[in-house]
């Protein structure tokens, strides 16, 4: 998951599933264009408690062959432990969640670790300079997917990459008509959920239209 040039799809499975059902959806996803990275993020029916070690266990063993085999990185939440044991590329943290220093000792020097720093400028410059791979600012956008009272705005990631080399991740509410704004705010990441996985055409024709938009931004700014 580099900082390559341009904006790029980051996916984030639904807080429910069943793996082995999902596991075509993902694979069609991933096939239909580019993915830079999907992330784990599994929670109970209250969405906010992290669902039990055996779950993610079991998810991770039947979708991160997936992504994987198609050079995406595969990244859990929460649980740098987990991500360790069952061979993902990393793990995504909160500021809830286990520590930087923590996340960086399970997953060890060339795993990647995320963290989540809403709208605040702080959280983000303390994270770059802990060393994180990626800082991931949102919700942008209204959304049900996760609670928050987050709400930055495009400038934050104008702010961002224009001073810092460490990638940055738009999330919250985002969909293709939406996020060109962010893209051209310097998003180095986008990541979706619902837009990709409750899209009326399925999975496949999100990921196609997120990179057409992506791309046609892409091209307004060159």
């Amino acid at each position: 998951m580099s900082n390559a040039p341009g904006c790029r799809l980051y996916l984030v499975t639904p807080p429910d599933l069943e793996p082995v059902a999902f596991a075509p959806l993902l694979t069609a996803a991933l096939d239909a264009g580019d993915v830079a990275c999907v992330q784990l993020r599994l929670k109970q029916a209250d969405r906010e408690t992290t669902a039990d070690a055996d779950l993610i266990r079991r998810a991770c063993d039947v979708l991160r062959p997936i992504a994987q085999d198609r050079n995406v990185a595969f990244v859990l939440n929460d649980r740098p432990d987990l991500a360790a044991e069952t061979g993902c590329d990393g793990v995504h943290i909160g500021q809830r969640d286990a520590s930087y220093a923590e996340a960086r000792r399970q997953v060890g020097a060339n795993g990647i670790v995320g963290v989540t720093c809403h709208d605040s400028r702080h959280l983000a410059m303390v994270a770059g300079e802990q060393g994180a791979d990626y800082v991931a600012f949102g919700a942008f956008y209204p959304t049900d997917t996760k609670a928050t009272p987050y709400r930055p705005s495009p400038e934050l990631l104008e702010w961002w990459s224009g001073l810092m080399e460490v990638p940055c991740v738009a999330i919250g509410g985002i969909t293709v008509e939406n996020c060109r704004p962010l893209v051209r705010a310097g998003a180095d990441f986008i990541a979706v959920v619902t837009a990709v996985w409750s899209h009326p055409d399925g999975p496949a024709a999100a990921v196609r239209a997120f990179n057409q938009a992506i791309a046609e931004e892409s091209a307004n700014l060159g």
